[in-house]
């Protein structure tokens, strides 16, 4: 039998507000895309209508395959160090459970991107360390994430789903070259609203995004400001399968050590067999590869002391954590694993101004792919809510060296009872899911 690893889920809300709104196209050039990136009715062209010896055609393919490869490396990396920094940032603010989704902020912002011009693109692509996906060409960006979506969203055994809704003031006309973009590299539902009737409004969007999130998000917005003309929602819903399950016969209350002074019993989690591990002799933490179905995985990471888990988030970065991915051993072991839901939202605009990403979010943001009248538009909202719950039933719901990591010194009983962080990540594309840090898993 194969359990699911329970829900991980995300879902993104970007709010604008407008005074009033035009039409414009965008420019012939912005429409062209990355074809290459693109499905086309001659798939001879993909390489360009190249004439030559074949063992030419098959230098140039890998040639491009190569650069794509590339591009994908740089956006995994980005996007997981993007997620690194907005969890330094969230900790400035408190130092208790966290979960949200990398991918999700990069994927709402990236559609924001198809709007904004000028040093609006510019700071948004800084602050997300994009430039270089960004410069060559305007659309690579967006048709990197397409190719991720469909890449993810075709393979069964993963169990990630994305979708993106654009709820849209009735009386309002988004201009028709964003709405196409939008359709056509993020997959965009758009649906008319009547923002004027807030509570019809928040009742509609509610409704929709209960549905998606298949109820485990009934009530995402609160409230509903009248002026507003067009909101932007991403979600993400994981339902993983571990490789191997944990039996839920051998779960037992165990305590869980909050601090050097506290603690909790938790429902824990048992499984002996071959895990890959190492240990960070520069850190003093242990890390532990949980790995899903689809070619997914969850790290673990637990510091060898406690309270020591906070100061390894100001080292976190995609370097190190390649580096414990090269020593990873596989070995027999004994694992013992807390079961946890956590739920969060957070208010990710704020979390990016603190980034550099603050002219998207005031009063001179340079709009104009989204209006021919972009006077006063802006985006006053970001927000991301994330649930996971880990346990073995599959309950649905959504810089060492190499000389300092050794990969024989995880114990061959390894007992997660304390705080840890965890990341969750794609291994073909190496895109970093989900990010989160378990200080009490009793506390969503």
């Amino acid at each position: 039998m194969r359990v699911p690893l329970g829900l991980l889920l995300p879902v993104l809300l970007v709010e604008l507000l407008v005074p009033s709104w035009a039409l414009q196209p965008h420019s012939p050039e912005s429409q062209a895309g990355l074809e290459t990136l693109e499905p086309k009715d001659s798939q001879n062209q993909t390489w360009g209508d190249m004439q030559g010896p074949p063992d030419e055609e098959e230098e140039e393919k890998e040639k491009g395959e190569a650069w794509l490869r590339a591009c994908v490396q740089q956006l995994s990396n980005a996007t997981s160090n993007l997620g690194f920094s907005l969890l330094r940032k969230i900790s400035m603010q408190h130092d208790g459970n966290v979960v949200f989704s990398p991918l999700g902020v990069a994927l709402a912002m990236a559609g924001l991107m198809l709007g904004a011009n000028g040093q609006t693109r510019a700071q948004v692509e800084h602050g997300l360390q994009l430039q270089a996906l960004s410069e060559p060409q305007p659309l690579l960006l967006p048709a990197l994430f397409k190719q991720l979506r469909e890449t993810f969203s075709g393979s069964l055994e993963l169990g990630l789903d994305q979708g993106s809704f654009a709820f849209i003031h009735k009386d309002f006309d988004v201009k028709e070259t964003f709405l196409n973009l939008s359709k056509r590299y993020f997959d965009t539902e758009f649906v008319p609203t009547n923002f004027r009737n807030a509570s019809e409004a928040r009742g509609l969007m509610n409704y929709y995004i209960n549905k998606e999130t298949q109820g485990k998000i009934p009530k995402l917005f609160d409230e509903i400001i009248p002026e507003t003309k067009l909101i932007l929602v991403d979600y993400i819903l994981f339902k993983g399968k571990w490789l191997t399950p944990f039996d839920p016969i051998l779960t037992e209350a165990d305590t869980f050590h909050l601090d050097k002074y506290r603690a909790v019993k938790v429902p824990m989690m048992y499984r002996q067999g071959k895990f890959a591990s190492t240990f960070d002799r520069n850190f003093h933490c242990h890390v532990l590869q949980l790995p899903f179905r689809g070619n997914a995985t969850m790290l673990v990471v637990l510091m060898e002391k406690m309270g020591d888990h906070l100061d390894l988030e100001d080292y976190l970065t995609t370097d190190l954590v390649e580096t414990w991915l090269r020593n990873m051993k596989t070995r027999k072991m004994e694992v013992f694993f807390p079961k946890f839901k956590l739920d969060q939202k957070y208010e990710m605009h704020e979390l990016l101004k603190q980034l550099g990403i603050r002219r998207i979010f005031s009063p001179l943001a340079d709009l104009s792919g989204l209006s021919a009248t972009p006077r006063n538009l802006q985006v006053s909202k970001v927000l991301q809510q994330s649930v996971i719950e880990v346990d073995e039933k599959g309950t649905e719901a959504v810089a060492g060296t190499l000389s300092e990591i050794i990969a024989y010194s995880m114990p061959p009983i390894i007992r997660v009872d304390r705080p840890f962080h965890f990341m969750i990540y794609e291994e073909t594309s190496g895109m970093l899911l989900f990010l989160g840090r378990v200080v009490d898993p009793t506390v969503l």
